[in-house]
Protein backbone atom coordinates (compact mmCIF):
# COMPACT_ATOMS: atom_id res chain seq x y z
CA UNK A 1 0.00 0.00 0.00
CA UNK A 2 2.96 2.34 0.68
CA UNK A 3 4.50 1.70 -2.83
CA UNK A 4 1.20 2.33 -4.05
CA UNK A 5 1.14 5.30 -2.63
CA UNK A 6 4.54 6.61 -2.97
CA UNK A 7 3.28 5.80 -6.94
CA UNK A 8 0.56 8.17 -6.76
CA UNK A 9 2.49 10.74 -4.83
CA UNK A 10 5.31 10.83 -7.68
CA UNK A 11 2.91 10.65 -10.68
CA UNK A 12 1.21 13.66 -9.17
CA UNK A 13 4.43 15.25 -9.02
CA UNK A 14 5.20 14.99 -12.46
CA UNK A 15 2.18 15.90 -13.70
CA UNK A 16 2.58 19.68 -11.80
CA UNK A 17 5.86 19.98 -13.65
CA UNK A 18 4.31 19.41 -17.03
CA UNK A 19 2.94 23.30 -18.58
CA UNK A 20 -0.56 23.98 -18.42
CA UNK A 21 0.29 24.31 -22.49
CA UNK A 22 2.23 21.47 -23.22
CA UNK A 23 0.66 18.40 -25.34
CA UNK A 24 -0.21 14.87 -23.81
CA UNK A 25 0.45 12.18 -25.84
CA UNK A 26 -3.08 11.27 -28.28
CA UNK A 27 -4.87 8.55 -26.70
CA UNK A 28 -4.57 5.16 -28.36
CA UNK A 29 -6.84 4.68 -31.62
CA UNK A 30 -9.46 2.36 -31.73
CA UNK A 31 -11.02 0.70 -34.66
CA UNK A 32 -14.45 0.15 -35.43
CA UNK A 33 -15.10 -2.66 -36.75
CA UNK A 34 -16.85 -2.82 -40.39
CA UNK A 35 -18.28 -5.55 -42.21
CA UNK A 36 -20.43 -6.33 -45.38
CA UNK A 37 -22.99 -9.23 -44.30
CA UNK A 38 -25.60 -11.01 -46.44
CA UNK A 39 -29.17 -10.13 -46.04
CA UNK A 40 -31.23 -12.38 -47.74
CA UNK A 41 -30.99 -11.60 -51.52
CA UNK A 42 -28.87 -8.62 -50.99
CA UNK A 43 -25.99 -7.47 -48.77
CA UNK A 44 -25.56 -4.51 -46.02
CA UNK A 45 -22.87 -2.92 -44.61
CA UNK A 46 -21.96 -2.61 -40.76
CA UNK A 47 -20.14 -0.55 -39.09
CA UNK A 48 -19.68 -1.19 -34.84
CA UNK A 49 -22.60 -3.12 -35.50
CA UNK A 50 -25.42 -0.89 -36.83
CA UNK A 51 -26.03 -0.71 -40.44
CA UNK A 52 -24.35 1.83 -42.12
CA UNK A 53 -25.40 3.03 -45.58
CA UNK A 54 -22.92 5.76 -47.25
CA UNK A 55 -24.27 9.09 -47.79
CA UNK A 56 -20.67 10.30 -49.50
CA UNK A 57 -18.82 12.97 -50.62
CA UNK A 58 -15.56 12.51 -52.81
CA UNK A 59 -13.41 15.18 -51.58
CA UNK A 60 -11.44 16.64 -48.21
CA UNK A 61 -12.79 20.31 -48.13
CA UNK A 62 -15.95 21.72 -46.44
CA UNK A 63 -16.02 18.55 -44.09
CA UNK A 64 -18.26 20.29 -41.63
CA UNK A 65 -20.74 20.74 -44.47
CA UNK A 66 -20.82 17.31 -45.52
CA UNK A 67 -22.01 16.25 -41.84
CA UNK A 68 -23.99 19.23 -41.29
CA UNK A 69 -26.33 18.57 -44.76
CA UNK A 70 -26.84 15.14 -44.00
CA UNK A 71 -23.83 12.77 -45.08
CA UNK A 72 -21.56 10.92 -43.30
CA UNK A 73 -18.93 9.84 -45.31
CA UNK A 74 -16.11 11.17 -47.42
CA UNK A 75 -13.65 9.61 -50.16
CA UNK A 76 -9.86 10.39 -51.03
CA UNK A 77 -7.90 8.78 -53.76
CA UNK A 78 -4.37 8.48 -51.84
CA UNK A 79 -3.24 8.59 -48.53
CA UNK A 80 -1.55 12.26 -48.52
CA UNK A 81 -2.14 14.43 -45.16
CA UNK A 82 -4.45 11.24 -44.26
CA UNK A 83 -4.04 11.29 -40.54
CA UNK A 84 -5.29 15.17 -40.71
CA UNK A 85 -7.79 13.87 -42.98
CA UNK A 86 -8.89 11.53 -40.85
CA UNK A 87 -8.63 12.61 -37.36
CA UNK A 88 -10.72 16.16 -39.42
CA UNK A 89 -13.36 13.17 -40.51
CA UNK A 90 -13.49 12.07 -37.04
CA UNK A 91 -13.87 15.38 -35.67
CA UNK A 92 -17.21 15.76 -37.86
CA UNK A 93 -18.51 12.34 -37.13
CA UNK A 94 -17.67 11.45 -41.05
CA UNK A 95 -16.07 7.48 -41.80
CA UNK A 96 -13.34 8.02 -44.66
CA UNK A 97 -12.77 5.64 -47.89
CA UNK A 98 -9.30 5.78 -47.60
CA UNK A 99 -7.50 5.74 -51.33
CA UNK A 100 -4.33 3.61 -51.41
CA UNK A 101 -1.57 4.69 -53.87
CA UNK A 102 -1.55 2.13 -56.49
CA UNK A 103 -0.72 3.38 -59.68
CA UNK A 104 -2.76 2.53 -62.96
CA UNK A 105 -0.94 1.30 -65.83
CA UNK A 106 -2.47 4.80 -68.03
CA UNK A 107 0.31 6.35 -65.78
CA UNK A 108 3.12 4.49 -66.69
CA UNK A 109 3.35 1.25 -64.25
CA UNK A 110 4.32 -2.15 -65.50
CA UNK A 111 2.37 -4.90 -63.95
CA UNK A 112 5.03 -7.24 -65.75
CA UNK A 113 8.01 -6.13 -63.67
CA UNK A 114 7.52 -7.97 -60.33
CA UNK A 115 10.43 -5.86 -58.48
CA UNK A 116 7.72 -3.09 -59.10
CA UNK A 117 4.87 -4.68 -57.79
CA UNK A 118 6.45 -6.07 -54.84
CA UNK A 119 7.71 -2.27 -54.24
CA UNK A 120 4.54 -1.27 -54.44
CA UNK A 121 2.97 -3.89 -52.75
CA UNK A 122 5.31 -2.85 -49.76
CA UNK A 123 4.55 0.64 -49.56
CA UNK A 124 0.81 0.02 -49.73
CA UNK A 125 1.18 -2.15 -46.62
CA UNK A 126 3.02 0.57 -44.79
CA UNK A 127 0.17 2.58 -45.15
CA UNK A 128 -2.25 -0.09 -44.27
CA UNK A 129 -0.59 -0.61 -41.03
CA UNK A 130 -0.16 3.44 -40.21
CA UNK A 131 -3.95 3.73 -40.66
CA UNK A 132 -5.98 0.53 -39.99
CA UNK A 133 -6.60 1.42 -36.62
CA UNK A 134 -7.90 4.89 -36.82
CA UNK A 135 -11.88 4.96 -35.76
CA UNK A 136 -12.77 7.36 -39.07
CA UNK A 137 -11.28 4.45 -41.73
CA UNK A 138 -14.44 2.73 -43.10
CA UNK A 139 -12.33 1.00 -46.05
CA UNK A 140 -9.53 0.74 -48.16
CA UNK A 141 -10.01 1.79 -51.93
CA UNK A 142 -7.25 0.09 -54.17
CA UNK A 143 -6.15 2.59 -56.72
CA UNK A 144 -8.78 4.56 -58.75
CA UNK A 145 -9.85 3.39 -62.04
CA UNK A 146 -7.15 0.88 -62.70
CA UNK A 147 -8.97 -0.53 -65.90
CA UNK A 148 -9.02 2.65 -67.73
CA UNK A 149 -7.05 3.08 -70.91
CA UNK A 150 -5.24 -0.63 -69.56
CA UNK A 151 -4.31 -3.78 -71.05
CA UNK A 152 -2.30 -6.26 -69.19
CA UNK A 153 -4.69 -8.14 -67.01
CA UNK A 154 -1.48 -8.79 -64.06
CA UNK A 155 -2.99 -5.32 -62.80
CA UNK A 156 -6.03 -7.71 -60.75
CA UNK A 157 -3.00 -10.12 -59.51
CA UNK A 158 -1.94 -6.85 -57.76
CA UNK A 159 -4.82 -5.91 -56.58
CA UNK A 160 -5.74 -8.92 -55.01
CA UNK A 161 -2.66 -9.70 -53.08
CA UNK A 162 -2.72 -6.31 -51.73
CA UNK A 163 -6.75 -7.29 -51.11
CA UNK A 164 -5.48 -10.76 -49.18
CA UNK A 165 -2.74 -8.49 -47.42
CA UNK A 166 -5.56 -6.00 -45.85
CA UNK A 167 -7.18 -9.14 -45.05
CA UNK A 168 -4.88 -10.35 -42.67
CA UNK A 169 -3.47 -7.04 -41.61
CA UNK A 170 -6.65 -5.21 -40.71
CA UNK A 171 -9.59 -7.70 -40.14
CA UNK A 172 -11.61 -4.16 -39.29
CA UNK A 173 -11.95 -2.31 -42.39
CA UNK A 174 -13.13 -3.99 -45.78
CA UNK A 175 -11.07 -3.44 -49.57
CA UNK A 176 -12.74 -2.25 -52.86
CA UNK A 177 -11.03 -1.79 -56.65
CA UNK A 178 -12.56 1.27 -57.86
CA UNK A 179 -13.73 0.73 -62.01
CA UNK A 180 -13.83 3.75 -64.59
CA UNK A 181 -17.53 2.36 -65.40
CA UNK A 182 -18.74 -1.36 -65.62
CA UNK A 183 -18.09 -4.16 -68.52
CA UNK A 184 -18.24 -7.47 -68.47
CA UNK A 185 -14.91 -8.36 -69.82
CA UNK A 186 -13.54 -6.68 -66.79
CA UNK A 187 -15.71 -8.28 -64.49
CA UNK A 188 -14.53 -11.56 -65.18
CA UNK A 189 -11.44 -10.92 -64.98
CA UNK A 190 -11.82 -9.86 -61.65
CA UNK A 191 -13.82 -12.55 -60.55
CA UNK A 192 -10.97 -14.69 -61.57
CA UNK A 193 -8.29 -13.21 -60.76
CA UNK A 194 -9.46 -10.60 -57.40
CA UNK A 195 -12.00 -12.90 -55.52
CA UNK A 196 -10.08 -11.33 -52.77
CA UNK A 197 -12.19 -8.23 -52.87
CA UNK A 198 -14.86 -7.19 -50.17
CA UNK A 199 -17.05 -4.49 -52.29
CA UNK A 200 -16.66 -3.46 -56.38
CA UNK A 201 -17.08 0.19 -56.13
CA UNK A 202 -18.00 2.07 -59.72
CA UNK A 203 -16.97 5.65 -61.11
CA UNK A 204 -19.93 6.60 -63.52
CA UNK A 205 -21.83 9.86 -64.70
CA UNK A 206 -24.37 9.92 -67.47
CA UNK A 207 -24.23 5.68 -67.21
CA UNK A 208 -25.56 6.15 -63.78
CA UNK A 209 -29.02 6.14 -64.58
CA UNK A 210 -28.20 2.71 -65.93
CA UNK A 211 -26.04 1.43 -63.52
CA UNK A 212 -27.88 -1.48 -61.74
CA UNK A 213 -28.65 -3.28 -65.22
CA UNK A 214 -25.75 -2.40 -66.49
CA UNK A 215 -24.06 -4.25 -63.49
CA UNK A 216 -26.26 -7.29 -63.77
CA UNK A 217 -25.51 -7.53 -67.41
CA UNK A 218 -22.04 -7.30 -66.39
CA UNK A 219 -22.16 -10.57 -64.24
CA UNK A 220 -21.55 -9.18 -60.88
CA UNK A 221 -24.20 -9.80 -57.99
CA UNK A 222 -22.13 -9.08 -55.14
CA UNK A 223 -22.31 -5.28 -53.05
CA UNK A 224 -21.10 -2.06 -54.88
CA UNK A 225 -20.76 1.11 -54.23
CA UNK A 226 -20.80 3.78 -56.66
CA UNK A 227 -17.52 5.75 -55.56
CA UNK A 228 -18.04 8.84 -58.20
CA UNK A 229 -21.24 9.83 -59.59
CA UNK A 230 -22.17 13.58 -60.69
CA UNK A 231 -23.11 15.53 -64.14
CA UNK A 232 -22.87 14.08 -67.28
CA UNK A 233 -19.50 13.99 -68.48
CA UNK A 234 -17.58 16.05 -71.02
CA UNK A 235 -17.54 13.04 -72.99
CA UNK A 236 -20.56 11.62 -73.02
CA UNK A 237 -22.86 15.13 -73.63
CA UNK A 238 -23.25 16.93 -76.58
CA UNK A 239 -20.32 19.24 -78.46
CA UNK A 240 -19.33 21.81 -80.64
CA UNK A 241 -18.41 21.80 -84.21
CA UNK A 242 -14.87 22.17 -83.19
CA UNK A 243 -15.18 19.37 -80.85
CA UNK A 244 -15.77 21.76 -77.44
CA UNK A 245 -17.83 19.60 -75.01
CA UNK A 246 -21.28 21.49 -73.81
CA UNK A 247 -21.40 21.63 -70.23
CA UNK A 248 -24.47 21.62 -68.62
CA UNK A 249 -25.52 24.66 -66.47
CA UNK A 250 -25.45 24.09 -62.93
CA UNK A 251 -29.55 23.80 -62.46
CA UNK A 252 -29.31 21.50 -65.27
CA UNK A 253 -27.09 19.37 -63.51
CA UNK A 254 -29.29 20.18 -59.89
CA UNK A 255 -31.43 18.31 -61.46
CA UNK A 256 -29.17 15.43 -63.30
CA UNK A 257 -27.94 14.59 -59.46
CA UNK A 258 -31.24 14.26 -58.42
CA UNK A 259 -32.95 12.19 -60.90
CA UNK A 260 -30.07 9.89 -61.41
CA UNK A 261 -29.80 9.36 -57.50
CA UNK A 262 -33.65 7.78 -57.10
CA UNK A 263 -33.06 6.12 -60.76
CA UNK A 264 -30.39 3.96 -59.12
CA UNK A 265 -28.80 4.38 -55.76
CA UNK A 266 -32.23 4.53 -54.12
CA UNK A 267 -33.66 1.47 -56.41
CA UNK A 268 -31.19 -0.63 -55.35
CA UNK A 269 -30.26 -0.73 -52.25
CA UNK A 270 -30.02 -4.50 -51.98
CA UNK A 271 -26.95 -4.37 -53.43
CA UNK A 272 -25.89 -1.42 -53.17
CA UNK A 273 -23.94 -0.48 -49.93
CA UNK A 274 -23.85 3.91 -51.14
CA UNK A 275 -22.30 6.59 -52.82
CA UNK A 276 -19.83 9.35 -52.93
CA UNK A 277 -21.19 12.33 -55.30
CA UNK A 278 -18.68 14.39 -57.15
CA UNK A 279 -16.89 16.47 -56.24
CA UNK A 280 -17.81 18.36 -53.16
CA UNK A 281 -15.16 21.02 -53.76
CA UNK A 282 -13.56 22.41 -56.94
CA UNK A 283 -11.56 21.84 -59.29
CA UNK A 284 -10.21 22.45 -62.78
CA UNK A 285 -11.38 19.32 -65.38
CA UNK A 286 -12.18 20.59 -68.95
CA UNK A 287 -13.35 24.22 -67.28
CA UNK A 288 -13.45 25.30 -63.74
CA UNK A 289 -17.54 24.59 -63.09
CA UNK A 290 -18.05 21.09 -64.67
CA UNK A 291 -17.34 19.12 -61.63
CA UNK A 292 -16.91 20.77 -58.60
CA UNK A 293 -20.09 21.73 -56.72
CA UNK A 294 -18.95 24.37 -55.02
CA UNK A 295 -16.60 27.86 -56.48
CA UNK A 296 -12.77 28.05 -55.48
CA UNK A 297 -14.44 30.53 -52.90
CA UNK A 298 -16.84 28.11 -50.89
CA UNK A 299 -19.78 29.43 -52.97
CA UNK A 300 -22.50 27.08 -52.90
CA UNK A 301 -24.25 25.78 -56.74
CA UNK A 302 -27.94 24.14 -57.15
CA UNK A 303 -26.46 20.42 -56.88
CA UNK A 304 -25.56 21.33 -52.93
CA UNK A 305 -29.49 22.13 -52.12
CA UNK A 306 -30.47 18.83 -54.22
CA UNK A 307 -27.36 17.01 -52.14
CA UNK A 308 -28.86 18.26 -48.55
CA UNK A 309 -32.34 17.01 -49.86
CA UNK A 310 -30.87 13.32 -51.21
CA UNK A 311 -29.40 13.24 -47.62
CA UNK A 312 -31.47 14.43 -45.34
CA UNK A 313 -34.65 15.01 -47.01
CA UNK A 314 -35.08 18.51 -46.24
CA UNK A 315 -34.13 21.71 -48.72
CA UNK A 316 -31.61 24.07 -46.56
CA UNK A 317 -33.63 27.63 -45.51
CA UNK A 318 -31.60 29.52 -48.36
CA UNK A 319 -31.41 28.26 -51.77
CA UNK A 320 -29.16 28.49 -54.97
CA UNK A 321 -30.01 30.82 -57.73
CA UNK A 322 -31.62 29.44 -60.73
CA UNK A 323 -30.04 29.78 -64.18
CA UNK A 324 -33.02 28.83 -67.30
CA UNK A 325 -30.49 29.77 -70.16
CA UNK A 326 -27.59 30.98 -71.07
CA UNK A 327 -27.42 32.57 -74.97
CA UNK A 328 -24.70 34.62 -76.73
CA UNK A 329 -25.16 36.73 -80.22
CA UNK A 330 -29.13 35.15 -79.27
CA UNK A 331 -27.35 31.27 -79.60
CA UNK A 332 -27.53 28.90 -77.51
CA UNK A 333 -24.35 26.58 -76.92
CA UNK A 334 -25.64 23.85 -79.00
CA UNK A 335 -25.83 26.42 -82.30
CA UNK A 336 -22.25 26.55 -82.67
CA UNK A 337 -21.62 30.50 -82.12
CA UNK A 338 -19.10 31.73 -84.66
CA UNK A 339 -17.86 35.30 -83.91
CA UNK A 340 -15.89 38.07 -85.75
CA UNK A 341 -13.02 39.19 -84.37
CA UNK A 342 -13.24 42.77 -82.27
CA UNK A 343 -16.82 42.90 -82.78
CA UNK A 344 -19.72 43.61 -80.21
CA UNK A 345 -21.68 40.87 -78.88
CA UNK A 346 -25.31 40.20 -76.64
CA UNK A 347 -25.03 37.80 -73.70
CA UNK A 348 -28.04 37.13 -72.08
CA UNK A 349 -28.37 34.47 -68.79
CA UNK A 350 -31.80 34.35 -67.34
CA UNK A 351 -32.16 33.64 -63.84
CA UNK A 352 -34.35 34.04 -60.60
CA UNK A 353 -33.61 33.59 -57.25
CA UNK A 354 -35.88 31.25 -55.22
CA UNK A 355 -35.69 33.81 -51.84
CA UNK A 356 -36.00 36.88 -53.84
CA UNK A 357 -32.09 37.61 -53.22
CA UNK A 358 -30.94 40.19 -54.98
CA UNK A 359 -28.69 38.66 -57.80
CA UNK A 360 -25.05 39.52 -58.92
CA UNK A 361 -23.78 38.64 -61.73
CA UNK A 362 -20.34 38.21 -62.70
CA UNK A 363 -18.43 37.48 -66.09
CA UNK A 364 -15.27 35.50 -66.89
CA UNK A 365 -13.82 34.51 -70.60
CA UNK A 366 -11.26 31.83 -70.71
CA UNK A 367 -9.66 30.00 -73.86
CA UNK A 368 -10.60 26.62 -74.37
CA UNK A 369 -8.79 24.44 -72.74
CA UNK A 370 -6.30 22.59 -74.47
CA UNK A 371 -3.70 20.76 -72.13
CA UNK A 372 -5.98 18.60 -70.69
CA UNK A 373 -6.05 15.18 -68.74
CA UNK A 374 -7.65 11.88 -68.31
CA UNK A 375 -9.55 10.40 -65.76
CA UNK A 376 -9.69 13.12 -63.71
CA UNK A 377 -5.54 13.87 -64.18
CA UNK A 378 -4.51 17.45 -63.26
CA UNK A 379 -4.84 20.17 -65.45
CA UNK A 380 -4.32 24.15 -65.04
CA UNK A 381 -6.98 26.71 -65.63
CA UNK A 382 -6.39 28.25 -68.76
CA UNK A 383 -5.56 31.96 -68.06
CA UNK A 384 -7.93 34.36 -68.25
CA UNK A 385 -8.40 36.51 -70.85
CA UNK A 386 -9.06 40.61 -70.67
CA UNK A 387 -12.18 41.45 -72.17
CA UNK A 388 -14.52 44.69 -72.50
CA UNK A 389 -17.84 44.35 -71.64
CA UNK A 390 -20.91 46.67 -70.67
CA UNK A 391 -24.01 46.44 -68.83
CA UNK A 392 -26.90 46.21 -70.78
CA UNK A 393 -29.73 45.18 -67.88
CA UNK A 394 -30.37 42.64 -65.64
CA UNK A 395 -28.15 39.58 -66.78
CA UNK A 396 -27.06 41.08 -70.01
CA UNK A 397 -24.01 42.61 -71.07
CA UNK A 398 -22.06 43.14 -74.68
CA UNK A 399 -19.15 42.02 -74.83
CA UNK A 400 -16.05 42.37 -77.87
CA UNK A 401 -14.75 39.17 -79.03
CA UNK A 402 -11.32 38.43 -78.60
CA UNK A 403 -8.77 40.16 -81.50
CA UNK A 404 -7.30 36.44 -81.81
CA UNK A 405 -8.65 33.53 -83.59
CA UNK A 406 -9.88 30.66 -81.80
CA UNK A 407 -11.99 28.81 -78.96
CA UNK A 408 -13.44 30.73 -75.80
CA UNK A 409 -15.83 29.82 -73.45
CA UNK A 410 -17.79 33.37 -71.71
CA UNK A 411 -18.63 32.26 -67.62
CA UNK A 412 -21.58 33.78 -65.57
CA UNK A 413 -21.83 33.66 -62.12
CA UNK A 414 -24.64 34.41 -60.77
CA UNK A 415 -24.82 35.30 -56.79
CA UNK A 416 -27.39 35.91 -54.11
CA UNK A 417 -25.26 37.25 -51.48
CA UNK A 418 -25.37 34.84 -49.21
CA UNK A 419 -22.68 32.25 -50.17
CA UNK A 420 -24.67 31.03 -52.61
CA UNK A 421 -24.36 30.75 -57.01
CA UNK A 422 -25.67 29.57 -60.27
CA UNK A 423 -22.91 28.82 -63.07
CA UNK A 424 -23.05 28.38 -66.73
CA UNK A 425 -20.70 28.65 -69.68
CA UNK A 426 -21.01 28.85 -73.12
CA UNK A 427 -18.46 28.08 -75.79
CA UNK A 428 -17.75 30.26 -79.28
CA UNK A 429 -15.15 30.33 -81.80
CA UNK A 430 -13.70 33.90 -82.98
CA UNK A 431 -12.72 33.77 -87.03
Amino acid sequence: MQKKIAGIFLGLCFLSLVPATAKLPDAPNKAIKVEVVKKGTGYQLIRGGKPYFVKGAGGMDYLDRVAAYGGNSIRTWSTNNAKKILDSAHKHGLTVLMGLPVTAERHGFNYSDAAAVKKQFEQVKQEVLKYKDHPALLAWGIGNELNLSYSNNKVWDAANDIAKMIHELDPNHPATIVLAGIHKKEIDEIKKSAASIDILSINTYGGLATLPSEIKLAGWDGPYMITEWGPTGHWEGLETAWKAPIEETSSEKAAVYKSRYGFSIEKDKEKCLGSYVFLWGQKQERTPTWYGIFTSSGEESEVVDVMQYLWKGEYPANKAPHVYSFQLNEQKASQNIYLKAGESYLATALASDPDQDSLRYSWELLPEATNVGEGGDHEDKPDAVKFTYQEAGKGKVTINAPAKAGAYRLFVYISDGKNKVATANIPFYVK
